[in-house]
């Protein structure tokens, strides 16, 4: 029930504003119809602009939608004009305004997210759950961009507000299952990395932390491929030569996300990641092929064998014939597996590589280990192999 109480006696404020209260079963909303900030005059923006702010953090109950539908609107309109005001005007962002922006963000984004029944979920098949209150949350993405990329943006100022626990809420929400609100985090935290150089270390440190979860404990988090995509362009811009927690990233976390079942999702981007690191760090002879591929379930992983050996030739065509014979033991004895292997298109895959000029040259100067590896698997499904 929205009351509008006394509408022509109505005494106008200060600021040029009108009480509205709408009042719900479980709370009581108070607010004020204020200007548009554009139609006062620039020196009562600011204070316009800080009270408008504290507006929007009213957060709204979209599952309900027949509830607060005016007041919903109302608030819609707010965000809108508060994306356009800072997208264009000068001298609204006052020291003051920092920890306003910051809290009304906090109050809209940070929440707890629907569990997610990963035994039934599958997000190859099933359609994500959308964020109902989107219309809301998206504009407070946008504004907060905008804030982010403003000229006059003064980290040394927001770094008091922006810290370590706002990142860790930041970074809890990639497992949104709407994929808008991750593709938006994305960019928040792709302009917090550059802007906070103080925030850097701990922002690459949690990330791999939700790696690291991912692989050896719960095997779900929807926002894998976007954190993969953030590391992606941090990488590219590492100085050389890289550091121990770089190459530790590698053999740790990249290397041991080929083993999950759910790779194909995320696939494009762990390659992409994999050029990254493999262009800035040459040397290959500690990796161990062990770790990049533990294959058990053959029947699950037949896919992910087949990523694998593209995966694998990529990164052979760029090896150093010295550090190639430190890890062709291993190496071909996974070649052998796959070469093998009763699922066609794995065996197919891993004979291409004798096609590969380069990997042949490899081949032919190291014979006298690569061959007797090789002899049997070869021989036996020349022999016996279903689909010769």
């Amino acid at each position: 029930v929205f009351v509008l109480s006394y509408f022509q006696e109505v005494q106008m404020f200060t600021d040029r504003s009108l009480r509205l209260e709408c009042v719900g079963e479980n709370k009581t909303f108070l607010t004020f119809l204020r200007p548009v900030l554009t139609d006062v005059p620039a020196p009562e923006q600011p204070e316009l602009f800080l009270k408008k702010l504290q507006q929007c953090c009213t957060v709204f109950d979209f599952m309900d939608t027949l509830s607060d539908l005016k007041m919903k609107e109302y608030k819609r309109s707010t965000l809108n004009e508060l994306v356009d005001y800072v997208t264009v005007s000068r001298g609204y962002l006052t020291e003051q305004a920092y920890p306003e922006v910051v809290k009304m963000v906090s109050h809209n984004i940070f929440r707890t997210l629907p569990p997610s029944d990963s035994n039934e979920f599958d997000p190859e098949e099933d359609e994500p759950t959308l964020e109902a209150s989107w219309p809301h949350l998206q504009l407070v993405y946008e504004f907060f961009i905008r804030f982010l990329e403003s000229q006059e943006f003064q980290p040394s100022i927001a770094k008091k507000y922006i810290d370590q626990k706002f990142v860790l809420q930041l970074l809890e929400l990639f497992d949104s299952e709407d994929p808008r609100e991750r593709d938006y985090l994305k960019t928040v935290l792709h302009r917090i990395y550059g802007k906070f150089l103080g925030l850097r270390a701990f922002i690459r440190k949690q990330i791999n932390n939700i790696f690291l979860r991912f692989v050896y404990e719960t095997e779900h988090f929807n926002g894998v491929a976007e954190l993969l995509e953030i590391l992606g362009s941090i990488i590219n811009g590492f100085a050389l030569p890289l550091k121990a927690e770089h190459k530790q990233f590698l053999v740790k976390v990249l290397i041991p996300l080929h083993t999950v079942r759910s790779l194909s999702l995320f696939h494009a981007q762990v390659r992409t990641l994999r050029h990254e690191v493999i262009n800035q760090w040459q040397e290959l002879g500690n990796v161990r092929l062990k770790g990049f591929k533990t294959m058990s379930q053959e029947i699950l992983e037949e896919t992910l064998d087949v990523m694998f050996l593209g995966e694998l030739e990529e990164i052979l065509d760029v090896i150093e014939p010295t550090q190639f014979v430190k890890i062709q033991e291993p190496l071909f004895k996974q070649i052998s597996r796959c070469v093998s292997s009763p699922h066609f298109q794995v065996a197919e895959r891993a004979l291409y590589y004798w096609n590969n000029e380069y990997i042949m040259s490899l081949i032919e100067e190291n014979s006298s280990v690569i061959l007797p590896i090789m002899f049997a698997s070869l021989y036996r499904i020349s022999k016996e192999h279903w689909n010769p």
